[in-house]
């Protein structure tokens, strides 16, 4: 077997763009500024072996990060709350969907394996313009992803 990350991808990208909260959501890191208004970016950021392995497969431990972005805008005092309500919309889908249609054993929610869901905010400066950023650390756990040969 091996790592869907095309499915994965697009059922994370799938979820930020169902929300209505993003002019735009992109499948990798941007490395130029975005745009003006909320964005979205998700790209897989860590794939590590987890010891929930089956007889002969390797389990592992994919987390995502899911960025919205948006830049500085007035009023100052919005913009966390426009953010907070676009990520809370993201994690509530991703804890109801809980095995992204079928392609993963579940979501780690509360980090059995290392990684919870996790929200982070903080600032960006991407060609010259500052950005208001809140990552997204979604950690999903895919059985037997690696068959293990003797």
């Amino acid at each position: 077997m091996a790592l869907d990350i095309t499915g994965l991808l697009d059922a994370v990208v799938s979820h930020a763009a169902a929300s209505g909260h993003y002019e735009r959501v992109n499948q990798h890191e941007p490395e130029n500024a975005p745009g003006h208004g909320l964005t979205c970016a998700v790209w897989p950021s860590r794939i590590t072996a987890v010891r929930s392995s089956g007889l002969n497969s390797i389990t592992a431990l994919v987390v995502f990060a899911v960025r919205t972005m948006s830049p500085m805008f007035d009023p100052p005092d919005a913009i966390d709350p426009t953010m907070v309500a676009a990520v809370d919309c993201l994690c509530t889908a991703y804890s109801g969907d809980f095995t992204l249609g079928g392609l993963l054993r579940h979501v780690d929610l509360l980090g059995a394996h290392g990684q919870p869901l996790d929200v982070r905010a903080g600032y960006l400066q991407q060609d010259g313009i500052r950005y208001r950023v809140m990552d997204i650390a979604l950690p999903c756990i895919v059985n037997d992803l690696w068959e293990e040969v003797a």
